[in-house]
């Protein structure tokens, strides 16, 4: 008898006991606790701190001091592995006309003297007069230095003569899916989508040192912000590789989904080796590249630009392209993630879809934007499980200026996040960082109130394409999770799934617009690692 109430009082042996804390597990009920429970890097167990401490015995203990833990959120679309280059270029986000860009340029050549001159994040519609700049002042300034400028969306630059030079491009230039703008027969230096790759190419390479802070950097900043898990959307086999290195050193933390980039030789290696899981990385899919953006005139649209008659923008690719390229994904069983903005752009891509996925099925291709659509072909979405992959902030950046491009009947199918979610029952959120702020609260904000940080416009940008808070959370974390086909892994704080989770000052499904872009991440854990800490 004393052996068998020895037994019955035996605790199981954990690594850390979280409690004094509100728990949002996001699991199928969207349930609370004040616990939990980890081992081995998951979760044994949430619940009461009265319960747990009964059955558990743990090596630690964190007193959460009653403040919000959540899933570590996942940012299903951004550019990691670029956001990190572009932190040791000049950052030209937020810059308010061409003359301030100019002088943080010169004073950015005088700290960083060799080599390309590099910047990103310039949009010209945030300046007084929202038209391109020329490249006449990069070359009196730079006449001997190579200079490539690209706006915040990257599909477009500005570039010296040093630097198109170096392409060997000339005026009257003709190619698929980009522009080399021209002015009275003259080279003006803009450069719109596939001409900026002409340019770029140039660019000599970033050392292993600099790939390596770059990725630390990068890390760092999005741990701070919560983020435990990143989709990079577009990168290069050679680049996987490298991740995948530092990851399996050590060195790099972050949990990575990452997309190969449209191209022969990333589909030879991913078809030769097969889908790549580790822990930490994930590579079954391929990111393809259908239009344009919008704030560039580049997205395909069905009927010419309002603010530019005449202009409809263009695909990157012949339609072709596209087609072939989702009949050898398909019959290889990978994942297709399409860029796509335009109401053109996402019907082209719709339609070839559907050719192949025949009705519902969990391939899970994703639309990534679905940011203009025309409102005969959401339907689309949901009968072929069509995933649509979007970016709140978009909207909140583009709201001043998008009914000048779309008209406002147009304008109704764009950003239109409710009505998308309710194809399939969910939808995956993302920031598309750089490109927009890396901040998962302003994601947050734009889903959910519709507003900029000062709260305009009153009442919310298209108020009912707005996502609820429960929804908005699910699509940072469970629902991203399931567009990488790792909703039984990560996204939720439930028994069995890994312990990446953040603690946060506010309460995100009570907070104020304000409250919640003030929130702090007081800890964020990969595995049950702190991985950050105020």
């Amino acid at each position: 008898m004393i052996i068998g109430l020895a037994s019955c009082n035996t605790k199981t042996a954990a690594d850390l006991f979280v409690y004094n804390a509100t728990i949002y597990t996001v699991d199928s009920a969207f349930s609370k606790a004040e616990a939990m429970v980890i081992k081995d890097g998951k979760v044994l167990a949430t619940g009461t701190r009265a319960d747990l401490e009964k059955s558990y015995d743990s090596k630690e203990q964190l007193d959460a001091k009653g403040q919000y833990i959540y899933p570590g959120f996942i940012d299903a679309h951004a550019h990691f592995y670029r956001y990190g280059l572009g932190l040791q270029t000049a950052d030209l986000v937020g810059t308010e006309s061409w003359e301030a860009i100019l002088q943080k340029l010169q004073s950015f050549a005088q700290t960083n003297p060799d080599g390309w001159l590099l910047g990103r994040g310039w949009d010209q519609n945030d300046w007084p007069e929202k038209t391109f700049p020329t490249k006449e002042k990069l070359d009196q300034l730079f006449p001997d230095r190579p200079v490539l400028l690209t706006r915040v969306d990257g599909h477009a630059a500005i570039a010296n003569q040093k630097a198109l030079d170096a392409a060997g491009i000339k005026a009257g230039m003709q190619l698929t899916g980009g522009d080399v703008v021209t002015e009275g027969g003259k080279l003006t230096g803009l450069l719109i989508d596939n001409a900026v790759d002409l340019v770029g190419a140039k660019v000599p390479p970033a050392t292993p040192t600099q790939i390596a802070k770059a990725l630390d950097l990068a890390q760092n900043n999005c741990f701070a912000m919560g983020l435990t898990t990143v989709d990079d959307c577009g990168l290069d086999y050679t680049e996987v590789q490298t991740i995948d290195s530092l990851q399996q050193k050590g060195e790099l933390k972050m949990r990575v989904y990452a997309m190969l980039s449209d191209a022969a030789r990333n589909y030879d290696f991913l078809f030769a080796k097969g889908p790549i899981k580790t822990d930490f990385l994930n590579v079954r899919s391929f990111k393809v590249y259908a239009d344009g953006a919008l704030g560039s005139r580049g997205a395909c649209l069905l009927q010419p630009y309002t603010d530019k008659p005449n202009w409809t923008g263009f695909l990157l690719s012949p339609q072709n392209h596209f087609d072939s390229v989702a009949r050898i994904i398909y019959n290889k069983g990978f994942q297709m993630c399409t860029h796509a903005i335009g109401d053109s752009g996402n019907r082209v891509v719709l339609d070839i879809y559907a050719r192949y996925l025949k009705g519902k099925n969990d391939l899970r291709w994703r639309i990534e934007h679905a940011q203009v659509v025309s409102p005969q072909d959401f339907a689309t979405f949901g009968a072929y499980g069509i995933v649509p992959s979007v970016q709140p902030t978009h909207a909140t950046s583009d709201m001043y200026w998008a009914q000048e491009r779309l008209g406002k009947e147009r304008e109704k199918g764009a950003y239109a996040f409710k009505q998308l979610m309710q194809q399939n029952g969910w939808i995956p959120l993302g920031t598309d960082f750089p490109v927009e702020d890396i901040s998962p609260f302003k994601t947050f904000i734009a889903s959910v109130f519709r507003q900029d940080a000062k709260g305009w416009p009153s009442g919310g940008y298209q108020p009912k394409n707005g996502l609820s808070r429960e929804e908005t959370l699910k699509g940072m974390t469970i629902w991203a999770a399931k567009s990488n086909f790792e909703e039984r892994e990560k996204g939720s704080l439930e028994k069995g799934k890994l312990a990446d989770f953040i603690i946060l000052d506010k309460d995100l499904m009570q907070a104020s617009l304000q409250q919640v872009l003030s929130t702090k991440v007081h800890g964020t854990f990969i595995g049950g690692k702190k991985v950050f800490g105020r």
